[in-house]
């Protein structure tokens, strides 16, 4: 009788185990997405000292940083499909431990079709997200999926987390030894992984739909609108993480350290800050909430668009030179006000997903995933074009403006008829 009553479990702990687990899932994800999204920034600093060394062009620079991004992107589709059918855990073992020996590889290339096709290779690690977002997202409550998926979302702080350790590495040991640094931490990141998360076979999709089936979801327009706001709120994310280290070395002069350390101010809320993102999702809607976070975007991208302009007025007086520009102090500060919105509007996204696709979040977030990568390979290749074109720098936010007007337009005018059917808690009037 005493055994049968220990053997028993009551509802309160399970719940607590589960609760426990869930935890321990969101951890360890997290902790292992930051890393791979360290390595999936690897030429925003490495990519300096390669250019230098191979006397690249601007255009041929941001093909170089953003030639991770493409695979990274373009694997999100099955690898969301996969995670719906085999389950998080396993998949995401599988892309750290794949991308282990092309991260090693980089550091004996020697031309520069050698670094474009590793960096197809070393971009895979950016398709972890498209796994780790449902993975997590199933371990708890829709009402807590915003914030669960926020926390997670934060490993895009590992852009930041390249910024810091990288330009140190280089400078003490050059920048071969860079990739081997960065290949045993991912190496002992999966091995922690596979060790602390955990797997639910209850989180796996019964009906399995395939590619074709799941591509078809992009005749929703729900979906399309999801793909434009990520498109902008992370692919212009990981745009400035790659462009703006050089960008400061470049416009203001800075060092590679001090402009690593300048544009982590950037990327550090733009990841950390995507829990906070998460949370207010939860409590404001995600309509709201992305709306703004355009507005925000729309009128720095307006300021940090003016270059650096010197004129001369002819007065009554004689000539008289005025100078127009801003300085790196508050440049940063426009530019932290940036990454603060962006890391809202990446987790406001998800909770559409969230919300609206509960049986479908790995595939989905894997087409919205697809579509903001597609954004954050596109766009620094065309930075590194308008500069070679215009030689002028802030080019690249004059192209980002121009992206967040067209989101803005598109969004006010597509979405408004959907109000009515919107998720639950939005009303009309939220509009």
């Amino acid at each position: 009788m005493a055994t049968l009553c220990d053997a028993q479990v009551s509802p309160e702990e399970t719940l607590f185990m589960s609760s426990r687990s869930a935890v321990k899932v969101l951890v360890a994800s997290t902790a292992a997405f930051t890393i791979c999204f360290a390595v999936w920034m690897i030429f925003a600093v490495l990519g300096i000292p390669v250019s230098q060394q191979l006397g690249l062009s601007e255009t041929e620079f941001g093909l170089l940083a953003a030639t991770p991004v493409l695979t990274g992107s373009l694997v999100r589709v099955p690898l969301g499909i996969w995670t719906d059918r085999y389950g998080g855990r396993v998949v995401l073992f599988l892309l750290m431990v794949a991308t282990v020996v092309p991260i090693w590889l980089l550091a004996g290339a020697t031309a520069y079709w050698h670094f474009l096709v590793l960096g197809l290779f070393v971009g895979l690690a950016g398709g972890t997200f498209s796994v780790g977002t449902p993975y997590v997202a199933r371990w708890f409550a829709r009402e807590r999926q915003g914030l669960a998926m926020g926390i997670f979302g934060a490993g895009n702080s590992g852009s930041a987390l390249t910024k810091f350790v990288a330009p140190a590495i280089i400078a003490a040991w050059g920048w071969q030894a860079l990739p081997r640094i960065y290949a045993l931490a991912m190496l002992l990141m999966a091995g922690a992984f596979w060790l602390f998360s955990a797997s639910d076979p209850q989180h796996v999709v019964a009906h399995r739909p395939g590619l074709r089936q799941q591509l078809r979801l992009l005749s929703d327009p729900r979906v399309l609108r999801y793909c434009q706001y990520y498109s902008v709120v992370f692919g212009g994310y990981v745009a400035l993480a790659l462009w703006m280290t050089k960008y400061y070395t470049q416009e203001y002069g800075f060092s590679i350290s001090s402009a690593a350390l300048l544009a982590a101010c950037f990327s550090l809320p733009g990841g950390v800050l995507r829990a906070l993102g998460g949370w207010v999702s939860d409590r404001y809607g995600a309509y709201k909430v992305t709306w703004w976070v355009m507005w925000v975007c729309w009128i720095a991208f307006f300021l940090l668009s003016y270059p650096q302009t010197s004129f001369t007025v002819h007065t009554v007086n004689g000539p008289r030179s005025f100078f127009i520009g801003l300085s790196p102090s508050w440049f940063t500060v426009i530019l932290f006000v940036v990454g603060v919105a962006m890391a809202v509007g990446k987790a406001s996204v998800f909770k559409f997903i969230a919300d609206e696709f509960p049986t479908d979040i790995g595939a989905v977030s894997g087409v919205v995933g697809l579509a903001g990568g597609l954004g954050g390979f596109i766009l620094p290749i065309m930075f590194g074009a308008a500069v070679d074109l215009t030689g002028v720098r802030s080019s690249s936010f004059m192209l980002l403006y121009g992206t967040v007007c067209v989101s803005l337009v598109c969004m006010h005018f597509s979405f408004k008829p959907s109000l009515p059917s919107a998720v639950p808690g939005m009303s009309a009037k939220k509009a």
